[in-house]
């Protein structure tokens, strides 16, 4: 089969199942071990970022995936009550620590949970240049906001199959771009993330197929800055978590 048409049976398989959750109403509630971890909700409607990524991935995403993650965590978490009581950032910042025959599990499952969780809080935005304090912060650390954008996605084209693109901050405020594989988060190495742009396919697929570099771009248009700015603030006081 040649690479055109193995593209296609995979963009028609992937279509196909999110047909069949459209035809089922999308009733997609899972039965998940109970623990301490929760799905947070999304902070606006899944039609809130069209302006760069479709409803029904964000629904998949969110519901799907990250929803797995959480389920993942909990199970990993059971009869673990030293680890299961730690806070997510806490749990993350302290892996080497968690047993080994668990700490896989913990490590993609707690990661995801956390980087999904920062991620949807920084979208529902107008997008456009930045404001306040981080605007100033961008300036000063990144370039200006076009440098940052463009190395910003320079950096998420770079990430070799699945992973993610940060900006990392200090409790001092200052800022650095940096990515890591699969849903490993930068907790992990003890930095706490300002923001950050999900480059696994399941994020972008539906509408842009293998092209992440116009996802990319197009993200940027979903961006809220004032959510940015509260992260910031919350970085400078000490109180940042995921």
């Amino acid at each position: 089969m040649s690479i055109a048409a193995t593209a296609a049976k995979r963009r028609s398989l992937l279509l196909g199942a999110a047909g069949s959750l459209l035809f089922s109403g999308r009733v997609w509630a899972q039965a998940a071990p109970s623990g301490p971890h929760v799905l947070p909700p999304l902070p606006y409607p899944p039609n809130a970022n069209e302006a760069a990524i479709d409803t029904l991935t964000m629904e998949i995403h969110h519901q799907r995936h990250h929803g797995a993650q959480v389920a993942g965590l909990n199970a990993a978490l059971q009869g673990q009550p030293e680890f299961a009581a730690m806070a997510l950032d806490d749990l993350l910042m302290n892996l080497s620590r968690v047993p080994q025959n668990i700490r896989t599990a913990v490590r993609n499952n707690g990661g995801g949970h956390a980087n999904h969780s920062m991620f949807w809080e920084i979208m529902g935005g107008r997008g456009g240049p930045p404001t306040g304090p981080v605007a100033e912060a961008i300036a000063r650390d990144l370039g200006g906001f076009d440098k940052f954008r463009q190395d910003f996605n320079a950096a998420g084209m770079s990430v070799f199959g699945s992973g993610w693109v940060f900006v990392t901050v200090t409790n001092s405020g200052q800022l650095a771009i940096t990515t890591r594989p699969g849903q490993d988060s930068p907790l992990m190495d003890g930095l706490r993330v300002l923001m950050g742009n999900d480059v696994w396919e399941h994020a972008y697929y539906l509408r842009y197929q293998n092209r992440r570099a116009d996802y990319l771009q197009a993200w940027w248009n979903v961006v809220n800055w004032d959510k940015i700015n509260e992260r910031y603030a919350a970085a400078l006081s000490g109180t940042l978590r995921v």
